[in-house]
C-alpha cells in the first residue's frame, strides 16, 4: 500500500539523482511503517518549468525548484508514522536533489482500509490482521 510521488520541476534532476531517491523512500518507507518492500511503490512526476509556479512567478523565470510530494498510508497510522515520512521524504530531497528545505511541500493521504484495493480485493480483507493489530496498540496506548 505505501506509495509516493515526488512531483519535480524536469530536467533539475540526473538520473541518478532519481534513483537514488526512490530507491532512499522505499526504504524509509519500510523501516518506518515496517512494511516489506514488495508493498512500496515510490514514483516521479516531472512537470515543465513553464508549467510549474512558485513564489508567484514560473520556475522556468525564477529558476526555484520547490518539489510537492504526497504520500498515501491506510487509515489507523500513527501520527508519529506520519510525521517521520513527511520529514524523512523532506530531507531525502533536500539531501540528493540539493533543494532548499523551505521550499519544500508535501501532503499525506490517509485512506480507509475498505477504500483501497490490492489485486481488486479490499485491503481491509487482505490486511484485516495487521490493522486489528494497530488498532489494538493504539487502544493500549491510549
Amino acid at each position: 500500500m505505501p506509495i509516493v510521488n515526488f512531483h519535480l520541476v524536469g530536467l533539475r534532476t540526473s538520473p541518478e539523482q532519481d534513483e537514488l531517491l526512490l530507491k532512499e523512500a522505499s526504504k524509509l518507507y519500510c523501516e518506518v511503517l515496517r512494511a516489506p518492500i514488495e508493498r512500496v511503490r515510490a514514483l516521479i512526476t516531472t512537470h515543465a518549468a513553464g508549467q510549474f509556479v512558485v513564489s508567484g512567478d514560473l520556475v522556468s523565470n525564477n529558476g526555484l525548484h520547490a518539489p510537492f510530494f504526497d504520500f498515501i498510508v491506510l487509515e489507523g497510522r500513527p501520527i508519529e508514522e506520519r510525521h517521520r515520512l513527511m520529514a524523512g521524504f523532506t530531507d531525502l530531497l533536500v539531501d540528493i536533489l540539493g533543494v532548499r528545505r523551505d521550499l519544500v511541500r508535501g501532503c499525506c493521504r490517509r485512506v480507509e482500509p475498505q477504500d483501497w484495493s490490492i489485486g481488486g480485493v479490499p485491503a481491509s480483507v487482505l490486511r484485516s490482521d495487521e490493522i486489528a493489530e494497530r488498532e489494538k496498540a493504539a487502544a493500549l496506548s491510549k
